[in-house]
């Protein structure tokens, strides 16, 4: 079985993105790693270059910036480095540079892929989430989090990255997964204020129109984690790749997960989750097989 990891990576230093944590945390699962370092501002390929394994494989590229509708230059950018892992591949297995593997999880990742090798009814595997928001002790648990997301997918040049990189698709079809029980962590919200208000400021051009415009209505020099709506504690652990950048942490972030800001309608969605088991209105971007 070969493996191939895949990922696109732009100013990671310039916006603290955990890109060489993400990398490191599932290396040892994949025969390469192919890394897509866009046209930056900082040091990003050093940086990607400094963890010095050789199964990275650094492509340069240009974004196209004019690819605003729907953040779809980051679907694109995901493309493009899928179509460059190696043909004789079995798997790809794609992480955003925010998101990093426990590595308690990897002999199960490892299992599910091999036992499911010559089953082409599964084109991938769906993974769970973890969505650390303010610092590293709280996670969001509110239905404004994305529960599930397909990580791994088979090496069918027929499927391709959705809308904005959130998920993919063959030939605009959804996928047939299989549930891994492993979490991608998902640190993209966990990074000093003011370097997640330059992020925010950002992103939203990626988008173009309207969110364009929100980018240029930031007037605070911090951003502000205490408008959510509802988080809870983290009491496990955090993988071993992440030890030495949450050591480095340099702010604080205190919330009480008792206190809840949802609105009626809110309130009613998951009192209906609560007791029945199911998210309703949920997105699902994906099939699953039984």
């Amino acid at each position: 079985m070969k493996v191939s990891g895949f990922t696109f990576i732009r100013n990671a230093q310039k916006f603290d993105y955990p890109i060489v944590e993400s990398i490191r945390s599932i290396l040892p699962l994949v025969n390469e790693f192919i890394v897509l370092v866009g046209n930056s501002e900082d040091q990003t390929k050093e940086l990607v270059e400094s963890i010095k394994s050789p199964k990275i494989k650094i492509v340069p590229s240009v974004w196209d910036d004019s690819l605003q509708k729907g953040g779809r230059v980051l679907a694109v950018e995901t493309d493009k480095a899928f179509q460059r892992i190696s043909p004789d591949a079995d798997w790809a297995f794609y992480l955003q540079g925010d998101e990093v593997i426990h590595e308690k999880y990897l002999p199960i990742i490892e299992a599910g892929m091999r036992k499911y090798l010559r089953d082409n009814e599964v084109e991938g595997f769906l993974f769970k989430y973890k969505h650390f928001y303010g610092s590293y002790d709280f996670i969001g648990d509110s239905r404004k989090w994305y529960r599930n997301e397909i990580r791994i997918i088979r090496n069918d040049k027929k499927i391709h990255s959705y809308r904005d990189a959130q998920g993919f698709r063959n030939d605009n079809k959804k996928l047939n997964v299989r549930v891994l029980d492993a979490y991608v962590y998902h640190y993209g919200w966990v990074k000093p204020p003011n370097l997640q208000l330059a992020k925010q400021k950002y992103f939203p051009s990626l988008y173009g129109g309207a969110n364009a415009q929100k980018a240029n209505s930031f007037s605070k020099d911090s951003f502000d984690y205490s408008k959510i709506d509802s988080l809870a504690l983290f009491d496990g652990e955090h993988p071993e790749v992440m030890k030495e950048r949450i050591e480095a942490k340099n702010w604080n972030f205190n919330f009480d997960p008792t206190k809840k800001n949802y609105n009626v309608k809110t309130r009613f969605l998951n009192f209906l989750e609560k007791t029945t088991g199911h998210r309703f209105g949920e997105y699902k971007n994906y099939r699953i097989i039984k």
